[in-house]
């Protein structure tokens, strides 16, 4: 059975609407990247060292990483030496089945609910990632679930923080919990805290400044933060998820290197996917991280944050090939 084949029946058991969220999620990387290999397979029909030198610009300028690229293309290499392939045409399925490898984790990536009461999930990151917006979304995902929600505006330093969180519990339906502008960020987790535990809460959402990595005062009110909430709720918070700019490229992956390590973080969210063409920084990440991508979003609507899924996210870049590969088949067996 063929790779894009295998790839397609393994996904099968997934809803079509989420499908189709990450196959529109991804198009511009589609055209950015699988596209241009597609292009450069018609072209060159033959593997010689110029095409495996365009298809590593072709990588590198999809955020995959140049470390990762250089593994790649050596393992490329390799298949094509072993195989003794010469047809560009036949390395195709090759390169997809790869890149799902590359992405797959060993670590679950569902993320960590408390099983005996309040679950806290902390967000961290710079301002204009899309933070708050996360927040929300995941607000309106466990709304839906029939979960109760409170959300903490613990970002109290950037000016329209606070409101804008607001407006994203409206939205919801989902109280938010706040003081005022410049307050202390561990006074607000505790009023959080103490709301959830008296209003029977399951979840409690709670967003940050948009802290710089090298500013120490900062990372000290993360950890003070950390404690107030580890005082009320042992063991919590249960995640600390890690919001990236997925447009920003190489940029986030930098970001999540020097925030990670100092800051705790279980899990990294990817926003932004479908404004960017450079959408290879996930394999990136996922390669140079010992972190686990845990959410991905895929567009401006309520439902377009989604757990991330490697295969989702192979199959959304590759549907054009799946669909083409599926007509050859079609075509054959009638010949046939």
């Amino acid at each position: 059975m063929s790779f894009f084949k295998k790839l397609k029946e393994s996904i099968s058991s997934k809803t079509e609407s989420v499908t189709k969220q990450f196959k529109d999620g991804l198009e511009k990387t589609r055209k950015g990247f699988v596209e241009k290999v597609a292009d450069l397979i018609t072209r060159r029909k033959k593997i010689d060292e110029e095409f495996f030198e365009e298809l590593e610009e072709i990588l590198i300028g999809a955020d995959v990483g140049v470390n990762t690229v250089m593994q790649l293309i050596d393992d490329l290499r390799d298949e094509v030496r072993k195989r003794k392939i010469e047809d560009a045409a036949d390395l195709q399925p090759i390169l997809s089945e790869k890149l799902v490898e590359l992405l797959r984790g060993d670590e679950n990536n569902d993320l960590r609910l408390n099983p005996d009461g309040i679950t806290v999930i902390l967000f961290v990151g710079v301002n204009g990632v899309g933070k708050t917006t996360t927040i929300g979304k995941l607000a309106h995902h466990y709304k839906q679930q029939g979960k109760k929600v409170i959300m903490a505006a613990g970002d109290t330093f950037r000016a329209g923080a606070i409101e804008q969180l607001e407006v994203w519990g409206e939205r919801a339906g989902v109280e938010v919990i706040k003081q005022h502008a410049g307050s202390d960020p561990a006074a607000v987790m505790f009023d959080a805290v103490q709301a959830a535990k008296q209003r029977g809460a399951d979840i409690l959402l709670c967003d940050t400044a948009g802290r710089l990595q090298n500013k120490s005062n900062l990372m000290e009110e993360l950890n003070k933060i950390f404690r107030v909430i580890q005082r009320e709720i042992p063991g919590a918070p249960h995640e600390v998820l890690m919001v990236l700019d997925a447009t920003t490229g190489q940029n986030a992956l930098s970001q999540a290197k020097l925030f990670g390590e100092k800051s705790g973080v279980t899990g990294l969210v990817l926003t932004k996917l479908d404004g960017t063409a450079k959408g290879g920084i996930v394999i990136a990440i996922r390669q140079e991280l010992s972190l686990p991508v845990k959410l991905v979003g895929l567009g401006e609507k309520m439902e377009d944050l989604q757990k991330f899924d490697s295969e989702l996210f192979v199959h959304g870049l590759f549907s054009g090939l799946i669909q083409e590969n599926e007509e050859e088949e079609a075509g054959y067996n009638s010949i046939e």
